[in-house]
């Protein structure tokens, strides 16, 4: 009896623990981080744009959550996230019809963020996020749009200089350097270099130009076959205003025991069909992962099967990308509280142990209440 008093205890405590933590956890809603670019239909051009890039919260917390340690040198390419920027790269080349204005375009962009030297390396979502960055930051995120559209890119670190920018292959000797165009060549490719820091959008740095104390400096060529080859999520890029859309999130339990299953639904408004929903899951407070994706119905309904495997407190959250018309949204997020498959015998042996006690009880009483009307001589 002891020994189940104990495990009542503990099972108790393991719930009033759970019960405040699933009180805490943070159901509010955030509005995306929006930023707007300015761009040229080729430099010195007389057409301008104004390209409008969204972040969702989640994306963004996706990003801040994963390692930023670097290794080594070759680590540089692990922050070059071609498919998260891929909706910005799509938008250049709707007013960009060869590589080297999309390039110059892409230096536009960069040109546009503020520099601040910054510790330790971010991924390109957070630098759009917080618009500012230094040298690396620049060159991850020019570089992550340029290989998103299409082109061959590498990063050039110079490590006397500290410093990084990027090399980009173009179909032809840059046209509009000013100047002699300056290049790196590997396995037999010229990279024409492209300086991704100065805060001069219009009048900055051009693919093929190399600031004066670089000229004669050797660099280290970073190839991007180990950069980030998919991501749970992308930005949103247009050149309209994007709309505002929303998403809805519900669990048809929060409570379960562990290899339970837990529906996820909700909806996307406005109710559009064929939209890709993305569900993240923290668990015991660990980084953000991708749960799994589900798929929009004509309503905008999207449905997923969570099969529960893990123990502890699970927050969920679902979030749409979002499309040329419209934002990215994410849904409140959500707390799921999964109980180990022990807990489940643990009170069906409490409950035995509480009847049979009761019983025992129940019985002494009765024993000791009943008094004998003869007694032997």
């Amino acid at each position: 009896m002891r020994e189940v008093r104990e495990s009542l205890s503990k099972i108790f405590l393991v719930m009033i623990v759970l019960l405040v933590l699933s009180y805490l956890s943070d159901n509010c809603y955030l509005e995306n981080y929006s930023h707007s670019y300015q761009l040229l239909d080729r430099p010195n051009g007389s057409t301008y744009f104004r390209l409008n890039v969204t972040v969702q919260q989640s994306l963004h917390e996706y990003y801040t959550e994963k390692s930023h340690k670097l290794n080594s040198n070759g680590d540089f390419a692990r922050f070059v996230t071609p498919h998260a920027l891929k909706p910005i790269a799509d938008s250049l080349w709707e007013i960009y019809t060869d590589d080297e204005d999309f390039a110059n375009g892409v230096l536009m962009i960069v040109h546009q963020i503020s520099y601040v030297e910054t510790l330790p390396a971010k991924y390109p979502v957070e630098t759009i996020v917080a618009n500012e960055g230094d040298c690396d930051l620049f060159s991850y995120v020019a570089a992550s749009i340029m290989k998103a559209g299409g082109l061959d890119v590498v990063l050039l670190y110079y490590e006397h200089q500290s410093h990084m920018n990027i090399g980009v292959s173009l179909s032809q000797v840059p046209s509009d350097a000013r100047g002699q165009a300056y290049y790196f060549t590997y396995n037999h490719v010229k990279y024409y270099v492209a300086e991704c820091t100065g805060e001069n959008w219009q009048g900055g740095w051009r693919v093929g130009e190399c600031p004066d104390n670089l000229e004669n400096e050797a660099a280290q060529i970073v190839t991007l076959e180990n950069c980030e080859q998919w991501a749970p999520g992308q930005v949103s890029a247009s050149y309209k205003t994007l709309e505002v859309s929303t998403i809805s999130l519900n669990v048809s339990g929060t409570y379960l025991i562990q290899e339970g299953d837990v529906t996820l639904s909700g909806q996307l408004l406005p109710s559009l069909q064929s939209k890709t929903i993305t569900i993240y899951v923290k668990v015991n407070g660990s980084p953000w992962t991708l749960l799994g994706t589900a798929t929009t119905d004509s309503g905008g309904w999207f449905t997923y099967v969570w099969d529960v495997a893990t123990v502890g407190i699970c927050y969920v959250r679902a979030s749409w990308s979002g499309d040329d018309d419209y934002a990215g949204a994410d849904s409140p997020i959500l707390t799921v509280t999964v109980l180990p498959k022990l807990f489940i015998w643990l009170l069906i042996i409490a409950a035995i142990s509480v009847c049979v006690g009761a019983f025992i009880f129940f019985i002494s009483r009765r024993i000791g209440q009943e008094v004998p009307e003869h007694l032997p001589a």
